[in-house]
């Protein structure tokens, strides 16, 4: 423990654990997991069943790390379904960057090894930062995230269990059934014969990868849902994205350039998130042409659409604040929308709607199989680099295509940003806009009238408040 104060702190740490879970705090749901020793279960903090005795309760920082102790998941508050910790797109270190990678798949793709590279660490090293700070290794995390997508499947779609079970990412038939006996304590075709009624009709509904797969994206307290759809429809790109539909109950759709495959995504607008309770969540729809792509497409939504953050932690700090306090009363839960496609997002910083149009257009691959106004996939920066090498977005495209600039889920924000400031034609304010929206951070000022520090570490989600009030636009 290193000193005699650490255990002390740990045991409080534990307690105060406990008191959330006697209270049935959905503010901490997905921050950790609670199990209970007597009966082998694992739940989120807000689970409505009777509160276990403490001496009977132990605490793990992951799904995974439940798992890996032997409990399976409570089948009435699904702990495999709430969002993901907010630490995750917070923390800039090597823990964060892992988990932010593993989320986008990459160790189902790459292996361990593949993580490992894009980290800059060997895999032993990285096996042992992510098992002494979260209980579980890469290939645990990635295990419990295969699971998960598989409940999914097999709650949601009509598609044979075989097919979900390579979906998922698992390299067998055999290792999927182990793996849901040992998470769930059921088999496949128990699992989905325990689906809710509304999964259930979900089921008869999309029971082929052609008619679609029906989510719900799970975020943490209130959610502004309409400013955020205001920015998206703001900047839709003809071609690659739309928003219909009338304020409250408008639908952003868009093309998504997939590991596997294309996908086309669809995004429902929720109105009226209330400022209290646990959550809610986003309707979404995927057209998937691989449904190996599931698990990077719902990754990849959730950045865009901000769903992992706390608002809860965001808007303590900005409340404190007498300047922004009316304004976060006002739209308590205010996201920072990210990217679903983090080189496009720059590309698109640099250029503008306008230029990006022209691009979809001039360089941009055409669908297979068009969807309405949906027709195109935003250019490869390769295909941009090679198409039109001596204008900034074509430098920009090939320091992004070469690796020079890497804005991948795992990237190093700090070293991420030096690069893309040595690219010509890449501005400062660019570069703030690229940090915020395709690597998330939650803690960027842009060039202009000094920001407080007093905002930090929150300071995308004051100038949020600023722009969604009409007083920032104004200094710029």
């Amino acid at each position: 423990m290193g000193n005699g104060t650490r255990p002390a702190e740990h045991r409080a740490h534990e307690d105060s654990r406990y008191e959330a879970v006697r209270s049935r705090d959905g503010r901490f749901d997905g921050a950790f997991f609670f199990a209970v020793e007597t009966t082998g279960i694992y739940c989120r903090p807000s689970c409505p069943a009777i509160t276990p005795k403490r001496h009977n309760v132990r605490f793990f920082a992951t799904a995974a790390a439940a798992q890996g102790s032997g409990f399976r998941a409570c089948r009435r508050c699904r702990p495999d379904a709430v969002p993901g910790s907010a630490d995750w797109n917070v923390r800039a270190d090597v823990v964060g960057r892992a988990m932010r990678l593993i989320g986008d798949g990459v160790v189902d793709r790459e292996g361990v090894a593949g993580l490992a590279g894009r980290l800059g660490y060997s895999a032993r090293q990285v096996q042992r930062q992510l098992t002494a700070e979260l209980g579980a290794g890469p290939v645990a995390l990635a295990r419990a995230q295969r699971a998960h997508t598989a409940r999914v499947l097999l709650q949601t779609t009509g598609l044979p269990v075989t097919e979900i079970a390579f979906a998922s990412g698992f390299a067998s038939v055999r290792q999927f059934n182990d793996t849901i006996r040992a998470v769930y304590a059921a088999t496949p075709s128990e699992l989905r014969a325990a689906a809710p009624a509304r999964d259930r009709a979900g089921s008869r509904r999309a029971a082929t990868p052609s008619a679609g797969i029906p989510l719900r994206l799970a975020h943490r307290g209130p959610y502004q849902a309409g400013p955020v759809f205001d920015l998206l429809q703001h900047e839709a790109v003809v071609g690659v994205e739309e928003v219909s539909g009338p304020p409250g109950r408008r639908v952003y759709r868009r093309t998504l350039r997939l590991p596997y495959g294309t996908g086309i995504v669809a995004v429902d607008e929720r109105p009226g998130s209330p400022a209290t309770g646990s959550g809610g969540w986003l309707d979404a729809r995927l057209h998937l042409t691989d449904l190996r792509d599931l698990t990077t497409s719902v990754q990849r939504l959730r950045r865009l659409f901000d769903l992992d953050a706390d608002p809860y932690a965001v808007d303590e700090r900005l409340g404190a604040d007498p300047r922004l306090a009316p304004l976060v009363a006002a739209r308590p839960g205010l996201r920072s929308p990210g990217a679903a496609d983090p080189d496009e997002l720059a590309v698109r910083a640099l250029t503008g709607r306008t230029e990006a149009e022209r691009l979809v257009q001039r360089h941009g691959k055409t669908l297979d199989a068009p969807c309405g106004t949906l027709t195109h996939l935003f250019p490869e920066p390769a295909v941009l680099a090679g198409a039109e090498p001596d204008g900034a977005p074509g430098r920009l495209a090939a320091a992004l295509a070469g690796g020079a600039v890497r804005l991948d889920p795992g990237a190093d924000r700090d070293d991420a940003e030096r690069a893309l400031l040595a690219v010509p034609g890449v501005d400062l304010r660019t570069a703030a806009v690229v940090r915020t929206r395709a690597l998330g951070d939650p803690d960027v000022a842009p060039p202009g009238p000094a920001v407080p520090d007093t905002w930090r570490p929150w300071r995308s989600y004051a100038l949020n408040h600023l722009r969604a009030a009409g007083e920032w636009e104004q200094h710029r």
